[in-house]
């Protein structure tokens, strides 16, 4: 046989082979975390629960989810074993603390329009100049609501004066 022709099955079973290693590796990750669980650890089940284990057996685990609230699950169905600050951010809202030199992000955008020109002159004229937005005086804005209200007024008689009234009794279809 030509070497060309047996290139893509090689290619083909180098492959398969690549994907089962890693498949193999990732279970031997999951089988070792689940095996080295220990009472107090903060866990997080396939389905998306979290709970602290409180008793780990050959095949199950109990997990303690709250007060009085104890559930027994497979080994197999813990998702991922939580470090303690994780746990305690996600579950109980805990940070933990926050470096001193770290940049602080601010809560609004007002940070963002500060200027460093807060002295200048240009900053005086700046804040002394009014900027038209196109708004209306407020006796306009008024007598364009009145204007508005009596076209709607007009335009609901309209539709009311075209259309029979029809009663409980009458019906246009037989």
């Amino acid at each position: 046989m030509n070497t060309l022709t047996l290139l893509p099955f090689i290619v083909l079973i180098a492959a398969m082979f690549l994907m089962t290693r890693s498949a193999k590796k990732k279970q031997q990750q999951a089988a070792q975390m689940r095996n080295e669980m220990q009472p107090g650890s903060g866990v997080r089940t396939i389905g998306g629960i979290y709970a602290t284990v409180k008793e780990v057996n050959e095949e199950t685990v109990l997990l303690d989810a709250g007060p009085g609230v104890d559930l027994l699950f497979a080994k197999n169905a813990i998702g991922a074993v939580l470090s303690d600050d994780e746990y305690n951010r996600i579950v109980h809202g805990v940070e933990h603390d926050l470096k001193s030199d770290a940049a602080v992000v601010p809560d609004d955008a007002s940070s963002l329009t500060e200027t460093d020109e807060t002295d200048g002159p240009a900053a005086a004229a700046a804040s002394d100049d009014k900027i038209d937005l196109g708004k209306k005086d407020a006796a306009e804005r008024g007598d364009d609501a009145i204007r508005a209200a009596e076209d709607a007024a007009q335009a609901a008689e309209a539709r009311t004066d075209d259309e029979p009234k029809k009663t409980d009794g009458d019906s246009g279809t037989k």
